[in-house]
C-alpha cells in the first residue's frame, strides 16, 4: 500500500504554468492537536478530490476519495434526532469496488423508506451550527483556485448549501418557527463566497515564516485567531478526533500575480488575514477587549518566490505587517444625523488590556513592536486627538514594566495634517519610516535545494529537532548575522553588492518528512512587526502598509538577486502596480469593516487623476460608508456574531435581535468574548475638550524626525513625487490609436518591469474627466458641507 501511495504521488507532479508544479487537490489529515494524534499515519498521503454526499430516511452519508481513487472513507450523520448532531466516521478505508458495493447495499436495506439517494458533490465541510432547532450543515458546493504556494493550491469559495439534518418526519415546530426562519435568514447573510479563502494541504492561516521555522515535524498548527469557522468545527472535531472533512476558512483579501523585474519573473502573493477576535463593523467594534484583542485586527503578508516553471520555488521571501484598532477602551455611538459621532473614551488606569495586546503581538511576532500611530494630532473639536493622547500614555505606562530593549517602539505621525500641508511628499517620508523600521525587524528569506518529496507533505521543508533537542529552524533563524545596517534603502539609485541583503548566510542539512534531506541556507528571519493604525485602520493605514510593502519587495528582490538595488524608486512602473494591489486589498477590507471602499485620495493622485474625480469620487465613498454604518451594520454585526458562536441562540433566552434591535440602530450583541467597551465602568465622554490633547505632528521615542525631514533623500523624494505625478497625467493623456495604450507606459513597462495576468498586459485606462466633472455639479453645496466637516445632515 505504501508504495502504491508513493507512485501516485509521483504520476500528479505534472508540468503548470501556475507558481508551483504540484497541484494537491485534496485535504490533509492534520488538523488540531488532539486530531493529529488520532488520526491514521498514513492518511496524510490520501489527498482528497471530491466528496459525495447521499441520503436515506435515516441518515445521510459522505463520501471521500483521493485522487487516486484507490482509498474511499465514510462518514456516516444521523437525521433521526431533531436537535442532536450524531456522527461518526467509518474506520475502514474502502477501495472503490468496496464502496460501490456498500452503497448499493444501504440502498437495498432502505428500498422501503425510499432507498438512497444522490444529493450533492461537495469540497468540504465548513460546520454544523444550531439555532433553536434542528442541526444545520454548511458544505462548499463549488470552488475556484486562486493561486498556489509551493505545490499548494489556494481556493475561494463560489458557491455553498446549507443543509438541515433531520428529515422532515421529525423535525419539530421550532424548525418552522418564525425565530428559527430569521436565524437561518441572518446567518447565511456572512456570505463565504466573499473574501473567504481556504487550502487542503497548505496552513494559510499562518505565515510562510511560520510555516517553515516554527513548526513541528510532520503537524499542521494554525493560528486558530485566523480561522473564522473554528466554532462551526468545533463539535465535528471533537467528536470525531479528526480534521479529514472540513476546511479552514481565512476571511480577508488573497491576490497571487506574475510580475516581472528587469526581465526576470516573480510571483507576488498579497494576503490579509482578519481575525475572528473582536470582529465586526466600524462604529460597532472599536478599541480593545479585556482579554488584549483589538477591533479590525488584519496581517498582511506579501511573499515573494522566483517563478520556475514545472518546479517548486527554492528562493522564497515574505513580510509580515499588522494593522489594528487603537488599544484602549474606547467606542462611538452609530447615528444617523452625525457623520462623525463623538469619541468616548474609558479610561483603564492600569492599562491592563493594552498591555495584553502587545504581549500578544510580541508573541506572535517577536520583538522589536514598532507602532505607527497615525491619527490626527491637533483637531477644532477634539475627536482623535483624544485618543492620540491616552494612547502615548498607554505606550509609556507599559514600557515602565518591560527592560529596556523590549521597550515599545512608537511613532506618532498626523498624516492628514501633513498631507494637507506638503501633500507631494506623504509617501516619500512613509518610505523612510518604513525603512528605518525595516532595519529594525528584517524580513524573512530562505534559499533551499529540494528534495525528492511526497505531493502529501503538508509543507516543505520540514525542520526537524537537532541534537541539542531545539529546533533546527529556530537556531538558523537566530545564526543569522546580518547586521542592521544592511537592510538601507538606497534613495540616489546606486549599485550596492548583491549580497548585502543576504550576508550571515549559513548553510543547514535537515531531514524532510519524507525520509530524504533538504540543505537549507536560512538567510534571515522577521523579528518583531510594523503594526499601524488610524482611527478606523482603513484609509491612511493602508497608504502607510503600501509604503512599506515597497520598501520591503526591493529588499525581497534584490535578496532573491532579481534586482540589483535593494530600493525601488516610487516612480518606478513596478511601484505603481504594487500600488494597485494595495488598493484592492485596502478597498476590500474596507468594505468588510467600514461599508465602502477606501478612500484612496493620495494613490488617485499619483495616477494624475483631475480634483474633480477625486472629490465625486471621496463624496461617493463617504455617503456610502455613512449608510452602511447608520442603517445596515447592526445586523451585519449580529451576523458576526452568530457566525463565530459569539451569541448562541437559546430558548429560554431573549434573541439576538432583542439585544441589539437588527433592523433598527443600535449596538450589536456583545457578551464576554465579545465586550462592547460602553460596558467598560467610569467611562468618560470627552464631546468639547479643551485643548490639552494638542500635540505636535509627529512624536517618536526612537526615531529623529528632524533629520528624516531634512534628509537629501527627502528632498529628492519631493522631486520624485511631482514628476510622478506629471507623468501620470501626461501618460494617461496619450494614447495609442492600434490598441488603445498608452505609448508611454509601453515603454516604461518594457524599461522598468511589467505585470501580467495570462497574456494580458495591464495598464491604467484614462478617466472621462468632463462626465466626472459634470456629476460632482450634481452634488449640492450643503452635502459637501456635512461630508467634509462631519456636521449633522439635518439641522
Amino acid at each position: 500500500m505504501e508504495d502504491a501511495l508513493i507512485s501516485v504521488a509521483l504520476d500528479v507532479q505534472v508540468m503548470s504554468s501556475d507558481p508551483g508544479a504540484l497541484d494537491p487537490d485534496g485535504m490533509a489529515a492534520e488538523g488540531g492537536a488532539e486530531a493529529r494524534n488520532n488520526d491514521e499515519p498514513n492518511d496524510a498521503s490520501c489527498y482528497l478530490h471530491v466528496f459525495e454526499l447521499y441520503e436515506t430516511q435515516s441518515n445521510f452519508y459522505m463520501i471521500r476519495k483521493n485522487r487516486s481513487q484507490r482509498s474511499w472513507r465514510l462518514l456516516k450523520i444521523g437525521r433521526l434526532r431533531a436537535s442532536e448532531l450524531n456522527i461518526c466516521q467509518e474506520s475502514t478505508t474502502y477501495t472503490e469496488s468496496e464502496c460501490k458495493e456498500l452503497l448499493n447495499r444501504i440502498h437495498e436495506e432502505n428500498k422501503s423508506t425510499g432507498g438512497l439517494k444522490f444529493v450533492t458533490n461537495c469540497y468540504g465541510i465548513v460546520g454544523f451550527v444550531k439555532f433553536l432547532g434542528p442541526y444545520y450543515m454548511l458544505l462548499i458546493t463549488e470552488r475556484e483556485e486562486i493561486g498556489a504556494l509551493f505545490g499548494h493550491t489556494i481556493y475561494a469559495i463560489t458557491k455553498s448549501k446549507f443543509i438541515a439534518l433531520p428529515n422532515s418526519s421529525v423535525q419539530s415546530n421550532m424548525a418552522n418557527s418564525r425565530e428559527e426562519r430569521r436565524y437561518k435568514k441572518l446567518f447565511c447573510t456572512v456570505d463565504i463566497t466573499q473574501g473567504f479563502f481556504f487550502s487542503y494541504s497548505y496552513s494559510i492561516m499562518q505565515s510562510l515564516q511560520k510555516n517553515i521555522c516554527e513548526e513541528k515535524t510532520g503537524q499542521m498548527l494554525y493560528e486558530s485567531m485566523f480561522i473564522w469557522n473554528e466554532f462551526l468545527t468545533h463539535e465535528i472535531h471533537s467528536r470525531l478526533k479528526s480534521t479529514l472533512w472540513t476546511v479552514y476558512l481565512v476571511y480577508g483579501f488573497f491576490k497571487q500575480v506574475k510580475l516581472s523585474i528587469h526581465g526576470k519573473d516573480f510571483w507576488l502573493t498579497l494576503i490579509a488575514r482578519r481575525s475572528q477576535h473582536c470582529a465586526g463593523t466600524r462604529y460597532l467594534k472599536r478599541g480593545v477587549d479585556e482579554d488584549g484583542n483589538v477591533a479590525n485586527d488584519v496581517e498582511t503578508e506579501q511573499i515573494i518566490f522566483k517563478d520556475i516553471p514545472g518546479e517548486i520555488p527554492t528562493f522564497v521571501s515574505s513580510i509580515v505587517q499588522n494593522r489594528g484598532s487603537i488599544p484602549l477602551f474606547w467606542s462611538q455611538e452609530t447615528s444617523k444625523l452625525n457623520l462623525k459621532p463623538d469619541i468616548i473614551l474609558n479610561k483603564d488606569k492600569g492599562y491592563e488590556a493594552t498591555k495584553l495586546h502587545f504581549d500578544n503581538l510580541a508573541e506572535r511576532y517577536g520583538k522589536p513592536i514598532v507602532i505607527l500611530n497615525l491619527i490626527k494630532s491637533e483637531e477644532k473639536k477634539p475627536r482623535e486627538s483624544i485618543l492620540r493622547s491616552e494612547f502615548a500614555s498607554a505606550v509609556k505606562y507599559v514600557d515602565k514594566n518591560l527592560s529596556e530593549d523590549s521597550h515599545l517602539k512608537f511613532i506618532h505621525w498626523d498624516l492628514h495634517k501633513h498631507y494637507r500641508s506638503k501633500a507631494k511628499n506623504v509617501l516619500t517620508m512613509l518610505v523612510e519610516v518604513a525603512a528605518c523600521t525595516l532595519r529594525l525587524t528584517n524580513f524573512f528569506y530562505c534559499e533551499m535545494a529540494p528534495a525528492l518529496r511526497y505531493e502529501s507533505d503538508l509543507r516543505w521543508p520540514t525542520f526537524v529537532m537537532d541534537d541539542a533537542g531545539d529546533q533546527s529552524s529556530n537556531n538558523i533563524c537566530s545564526s543569522s548575522t546580518t547586521d542592521k545596517d544592511d537592510v538601507d534603502m538606497l534613495e540616489n539609485g546606486s549599485q550596492e553588492n548583491m549580497d548585502s541583503d543576504i550576508s550571515g548566510s549559513e548553510t543547514k542539512t535537515i531531514a524532510v518528512s519524507n525520509g530524504g534531506l533538504c540543505s537549507v541556507k536560512s538567510l534571515r528571519c522577521q523579528k518583531g512587526v510594523l503594526r499601524t493604525n488610524c482611527i478606523d485602520c482603513l484609509d491612511r493605514t493602508n497608504i502607510a502598509q503600501y509604503a512599506y510593502g515597497l520598501v520591503a519587495l526591493g529588499h525581497q528582490l534584490h535578496a532573491l538577486k532579481l534586482s540589483p538595488c535593494p530600493s525601488i524608486p516610487l516612480d518606478a512602473t513596478l511601484a505603481d502596480h504594487l500600488m494597485t494591489y494595495y488598493e484592492k486589498m485596502g478597498d476590500t477590507l474596507s468594505l468588510q469593516y467600514g461599508g465602502s471602499t477606501a478612500h484612496n485620495k493620495i494613490f488617485s493622485e499619483r495616477r494624475g487623476q483631475c480634483k474633480a474625480t477625486i472629490r465625486c469620487q471621496e463624496l461617493l465613498r463617504t455617503f456610502q460608508r455613512y449608510y452602511s454604518n447608520a442603517f445596515t451594520d447592526v445586523d451585519k454585526q449580529a451576523a458576526i456574531d452568530l457566525f463565530l458562536g459569539r451569541f448562541q441562540p437559546q430558548l429560554d433566552k431573549p434573541a439576538i435581535w432583542e439585544h441589539c434591535g437588527v433592523g433598527k440602530s443600535g449596538h450589536a450583541f456583545t457578551n464576554e468574548i465579545s465586550r462592547h467597551t460602553a460596558m467598560v465602568p467610569h467611562g468618560q465622554h470627552f464631546a468639547d475638550s479643551a485643548d490639552s490633547y494638542l500635540y505636535n505632528d509627529w512624536y517618536s521615542n526612537f526615531l529623529d524626525f528632524e533629520s528624516i525631514l531634512s534628509s537629501q533623500s527627502f528632498l529628492e523624494g519631493e522631486m520624485n513625487d511631482r514628476s510622478t505625478s506629471n507623468s501620470a497625467v501626461e501618460s494617461l493623456s496619450t494614447q495609442s490609436t492600434a490598441d488603445g495604450r498608452s505609448n508611454e507606459a509601453s515603454s516604461d513597462l518594457a524599461e522598468n518591469g511589467s505585470i501580467t495576468e495570462g497574456d494580458q498586459v495591464i495598464e491604467e485606462q484614462p478617466h472621462d474627466t468632463v462626465q466626472t466633472a459634470s456629476t460632482w455639479n450634481k452634488f449640492p453645496d450643503s452635502f459637501a458641507q456635512w461630508v467634509d466637516h462631519g456636521e449633522a445632515l439635518y439641522r
